[in-house]
């Protein structure tokens, strides 16, 4: 499984909070040049072999970021499958507001250390709930053989990508979480390891 972060969006550029995809917030230009490099690496990558099933959340963000790696291995955009359970982790009231509003608010709610979230929007998701979702959507891919490319999200994937390669649960939030990667960044895991296809140096990583 290949597993892409969407590109830089206009709410990243300027440090707003995008969450589940309420709102859609549309690529930038490095946005669109990041998703260009790792749909480039992608092909680079599978040679001739460029078989594979598309999936990605149905954020705008990931659907662009999609469009373009698609185009670079010759698949079809419209034979995508969207699925809801691949979204961002849900941030509520959040959505929208800047990082350092919330932070005024409420004080530091992201690990310095880590990028995660250390608190939850009141009305948001946990990672446990992101893990429960996520967890359903691979068990019902255990019938298909299929390789596949999944674009979605920062914390989302992180979730995705730790359940996949069967990481120690984190202690703070009873789940899985792998090492955070900027967006732009696209890696595969098979047989329990990954390894990175191409790493974004300019991306966001919180």
């Amino acid at each position: 499984m290949f597993i892409a972060r969407h590109g830089e969006t206009i709410f990243n550029a300027v440090g707003r909070m995008q969450g589940d995809g309420q709102i859609h917030t549309p690529l930038t230009r490095r946005g669109f040049g990041q998703a260009d490099k790792m749909g480039a690496a992608l092909a680079q990558w599978l040679g001739t072999h460029q078989a594979l099933e598309l999936w990605c959340s149905p954020a705008g963000r990931a659907q662009q970021t999609l469009s373009v790696m698609a185009e670079h291995i010759g698949a079809d955009w419209h034979q995508r499958h969207v699925d809801a359970r691949l979204n961002e982790i849900n941030v509520g009231s959040w959505t929208g507001q800047n990082y350092a509003e919330i932070r005024q608010e409420i004080g530091d709610f992201v690990c310095t250390r880590t990028g995660l979230f250390t608190k939850t929007a009141p009305d948001g998701e946990d990672y446990p709930a992101v893990a429960t979702r996520l967890r359903a959507w691979l068990a019902g891919l255990e019938a298909i053989d299929a390789d596949r490319l999944v674009v979605m999200h920062g914390m989302s994937s992180r979730v995705l990508r730790g359940i996949m390669l069967g990481l120690e649960p984190d202690r703070r939030f009873g789940v899985p979480v792998a090492e955070g990667l900027p967006q732009g960044t696209l890696v595969m895991i098979g047989g329990g390891q990954e390894q990175i296809i191409r790493l974004d140096a300019t991306g966001i990583v919180e």
